[in-house]
This record gives structure tokens, sequence and C-alpha cells, in this order.
């Protein structure tokens, strides 16, 4: 079943692509976006292929991630609505640098590269703020490149466990549920250590009261004692 126009349209109204711009821009970009469904397991594209479309998610999550030249798989973020993907499909003759897959059904909207750039084209606030979620984007992968670097692997897990429960953290009663499947090998592979390391701290950190764990299924339940741990300050 395809959402319904209204629901999916106030989605993508709230992606940080259509906020800035004025009613009669956001309805121009609107008015260009096609929908495509996803089932679980789907992959949307992958890493080394043309970059041929923008997305932004409609309905569902979706995990990207990147492939070193060895085979390894990293988890480089999870995707839910409304954020937006490969907003490297702007610039001409580039690549996806990562793999989206969908971890649940989903829908997707989407923007063909050619279609992308004449918007931005006639709209350069589209432009602006698809280059910011690439500058975003960099950032954040700096970030993560100096963890790997300088951070102990218990200060890496909390900071990404914290970083997780900002962006899709869901309010139930034992604190804040990651509302996505999440492995603790995926866990091992975002802060780049070994799957029984992860699942020693977790198992720590649960007899602590800081955190409840299950399978795919990890609660926050202390928000501050985990920060404090991110920042070096606990043990």
């Amino acid at each position: 079943m395809v959402p319904v126009a209204a629901s999916w349209l106030e989605v993508l109204r709230q992606s940080p692509l259509l906020v800035a711009l004025d009613e009669p821009a956001r309805e121009v970009v609107l008015g260009s976006a096609t929908l495509r469904r996803l089932r679980r397991g789907q992959v949307l594209f992958r890493q080394g292929e043309p970059a041929q479309a923008l997305y932004v998610a409609v309905e569902g999550r979706l995990k990207l991630t990147q492939e070193d030249a060895a085979g390894h798989q990293v988890v480089v973020r999870f995707v839910r609505p409304p954020q937006p993907m490969a907003a490297v499909a702007l610039a001409p003759g580039h690549t996806y640098p990562v793999t989206a897959q969908a971890i649940t059904d989903a829908w997707v909207a989407l923007w063909p590269a050619a279609a992308l750039r004449e918007l931005c084209r006639r709209l350069p606030p589209l432009g602006v703020a698809l280059m910011e979620q690439v500058a975003g984007h960099v950032e954040d992968l700096q970030q993560r490149v100096l963890e790997l670097a300088c951070e102990r692997v218990e200060q890496r897990l909390a900071r990404c466990l914290w970083r997780l429960a900002r962006q899709v953290g869901l309010p139930v009663a034992e604190g804040l549920l990651l509302d996505i499947p999440l492995t603790r090998q995926d866990l091992a592979a975002m802060v780049g250590a070994t799957l029984y390391t992860v699942s020693r701290l977790l198992q720590k950190w649960q007899a602590r009261g800081l955190v409840r764990t299950g399978r795919q299924r990890v609660v926050v339940s202390d928000f501050q004692g985990l920060l404090a741990l991110a920042e070096g300050k606990g043990g």
C-alpha cells in the first residue's frame, strides 16, 4: 500500500532539505518527488555505484554501511524519516560512498540526479541545504575517526549508544528504546571493537542499570550515566 499522499508529503515537509524553503519552492520540490517501496533487507543502492538519485526516508528505517578493502562492513549510521540520503548525487560523476539497506519495510522519496541539479539551479536554497547535509556527514566522519584513534572502547561504545539514543530514542517505561533493529555485532562494527568486548560491556552496564538489552533491542535506562561514560567521566 502506498502511504496516503497527505501523510508522506507532510513527512517530506519536515526534511532538513525542505524546512528552509518558502512554500512555493517547497511545493515545486514535493511535486517532483517519486515514491519507492522497499522490503526489509532490500538494498536501495550500493557503495561504488554511480550516484543516480537523492533519497529521503518517508517510512521505516534503513542502515548505511561501508565496506573496506578487506571486505569488513561498518555501520555508518541509521536513517529514519525524514532524513535524506545520497546528497552526493548533486555532483555529476560521483559514486555512492555507502550502501543503503532497509532494516524494516520502508518507503523512500527520490529525485533523479539530473532533476535534482535542475531543481537546485532554480532553487539555490535547496542546493545550500544539500551541501550542509554533506558537510555535516563529513564532520561526523571526522569525529568518529578521532574517537577511534583516541578513545577507549568503553568510551566509544557509550558515545555510540548516547548518539543513537538522541537520534532514534523512543520513550518507553524503562528509558529510551533505540527504535531500530540493532544487534551486538552492529554495535561492534560501529565502534571498531570485537563482539566479545561489546557483549561484556553491555552486560556490565546492564548490571549497573545503565542499559537494558535483548534480542536486537537496546534501551538506554540512564541517559546521563551513559553520557558521563561517553565523556570519560565514569568507569
